[in-house]
């Protein structure tokens, strides 16, 4: 692609959002599990727990490279989305 700058992903970065990708898999999981078992107590807490942990990271994620989806800009000064590499600029991803 003619004219696209390419910036390298550190490995902090590729590391939260392999965290990322890792805590959402499992959520998803326990999501899938809950629709069948809405009244298991133990898969609620876990749930919250790693619901908890995502939002964190992805928090620090957003907070350090930039935001991962469109609800996470901040949009007090300007539209910030558009500012940050898109997912093709991206090496390593």
């Amino acid at each position: 692609m003619e004219g696209v700058v390419v910036k390298m992903m550190s490995n902090e970065q590729r590391q939260l959002l392999r965290k990322i990708d890792e805590v959402s898999f499992f959520l998803f999981d326990t999501i899938l599990y809950l629709d069948t078992h809405p009244c298991d107590e133990e898969a609620l807490r876990h749930y919250e727990k790693y619901r908890d942990i995502r939002d964190r990271a992805v928090d620090e994620y957003t907070k350090r490279f930039g935001p991962l989806t469109a609800d996470q800009v901040d949009v007090k000064n300007k539209w910030t989305w558009v500012m940050t590499p898109w997912p093709w600029e991206v090496e390593g991803c």
